[in-house]
């Protein structure tokens, strides 16, 4: 049985605020959406902006991308990728 990996690109913002880390999203998520939209990679942004658990899912729902938030320790995980 064949099993397809998706590959998760990290990027560490913490320590930048909105709308920096608004502006790094989006920049990741147009430069992978190829990879995004067939489901070969997702995105973890790693934030310690609260801001930026509301902004940058938002701004992939509207763009038609799955958006999880989860909260671990000081920080949080925003994973972006494409719907099951």
């Amino acid at each position: 049985m064949d099993e397809e990996k998706t590959d998760l690109r990290m990027f560490d913002i913490r320590g930048q605020i909105c709308p920096s880390t608004l502006l790094v999203a989006l920049r990741e998520i147009n430069r992978h959406r190829a990879a995004l939209r067939d489901g070969s990679m997702a995105l973890l942004f790693i934030t310690d902006n609260r801001d930026s658990t509301v902004t940058i899912p938002e701004a992939a729902e509207n763009m038609g991308y799955r958006a999880e938030v989860r909260k671990v320790g000081h920080h949080y995980e925003v994973e972006i990728g494409n719907h099951p």
